[in-house]
């Protein structure tokens, strides 16, 4: 397939009767899975202007920002791979070029493609990864398959954050109205501050979805706050009691339910990133509703030595291992479906 423009960035995109699906060549973000009857796409474009990574120079894009996280924002979209890392670089990793998050979303990335199925590869030269991305779609149908491949050309074990960064945005994204579910079970606020206007206790351990909060009570994660101003995360472990896990969001205005499902060894963390008008630097300018449905290998954002040194939580690993010369490989699904209610349960599609 022709390459083509979204948000005056390269990009490929497939398509069936019902959906479109649209990728980036350079940071390999989903960007976007439309609806194609409404035109609506759950997934979170910023209200800033996006560039490609290898365009981006700190010294004249200071519009988004002057840290690790700059090159990341320029190009951000959607559904962003937080790889080898899920968080910040150290000090040292940042001062040798390594953004928020790693390689992965600022590679560049090679696209072959047919009208329902594409294929994407990039090289990651710091982690030294081969990695492919296929994206498929079949005739009449709301769901996609996605299936990732992690080779290690290297000859030592990496210890890895694998993480699926999917952020959800406006229209799709309401407050007090968008409506989620997830296999979430035992769960935990960030442990430490996360800006002016957080509101959860932090590092307070607690059952999905009901979040304890720092003025008293209680939050339901099950609905988007209402507050004109909030900045929350908080990490969830996966039902340990089943093999698959899922997150479904729902738009009772459009009714419409965005839902992913994976399977659970692969990735048994469900991240919960919230930033509504809270960060008022560049490029956020008091101006982002998001929130991100994060399900990786990793249960908090934080450099490789914390991850590291975090080891597990819960019991349950922090990072995933990939053997040396060897591979690994991860199969999920995304749903977009119309709907009248939340789902309570995702079913993997057959």
């Amino acid at each position: 397939m022709p390459e083509t423009k979204y948000r005056d960035r390269r990009a490929v995109s497939i398509e069936n009767e019902l959906l479109r699906v649209t990728v980036l060549a350079e940071g390999g973000h989903i960007a976007e899975i439309a609806d194609k009857a409404t035109g609506v796409n759950p997934l979170w474009s910023p209200p800033w202007p996006s560039i490609e990574p290898s365009t981006f120079d700190p010294a004249k894009n200071t519009a988004y920002g002057n840290d690790a996280e700059s090159k990341l924002l320029a190009g951000i979209m959607g559904h962003n791979l937080c790889m080898d890392i899920f968080g910040g670089p150290s000090t040292e990793e940042a001062a040798a070029g390594m953004t928020v998050h790693g390689e992965a979303a600022v590679a560049p990335y090679e696209i072959s493609a047919g009208p329902l199925e594409l294929t994407m590869r990039a090289r990651f030269p710091v982690a030294q990864f081969a990695f492919e991305r296929q994206v498929q779609l079949r005739p009449g149908s709301r769901a996609v398959r996605i299936v990732e491949t992690v080779e290690n050309l290297s000859g030592a074990d990496h210890p890895t954050g694998w993480t699926q960064h999917v952020t959800l945005g406006p229209p799709f994204l309401e407050r007090g109205a968008t409506e989620f579910r997830a296999s979430a079970t035992r769960s935990k606020a960030f442990e430490s501050d996360f800006g002016v206007t957080a509101y959860m206790k932090t590092g307070a351990v607690f059952d999905w979805p009901n979040v304890p909060r720092k003025d008293g009570g209680s939050s339901d994660l099950r609905v988007y706050t209402d507050a004109p101003a909030s900045s929350a995360f908080s990490t969830h472990l996966m039902d340990p009691h089943q093999s698959t896990a899922f997150f479904t969001a729902f738009s009772p205005k459009l009714g419409l339910a965005l839902s992913y499902i994976w399977k659970r060894e692969d990735f048994p963390w469900l991240g919960i990133w919230e930033e509504n008008h809270s960060r008022t630097n560049p490029p956020w300018n008091g101006k982002t509703l998001t929130r991100g449905m994060e399900f990786g290998a990793s249960p908090m954002p934080e450099s490789r030595r914390q991850m590291i040194e975090r080891g597990s939580l819960f019991g349950v690993p922090a990072f995933r291992w990939i053997p040396a010369k060897g591979s690994v490989r991860a199969e999920y699904w995304a749903l977009l479906e119309p709907a009248t209610k939340v789902p309570e349960t995702v079913a993997w599609p057959k």
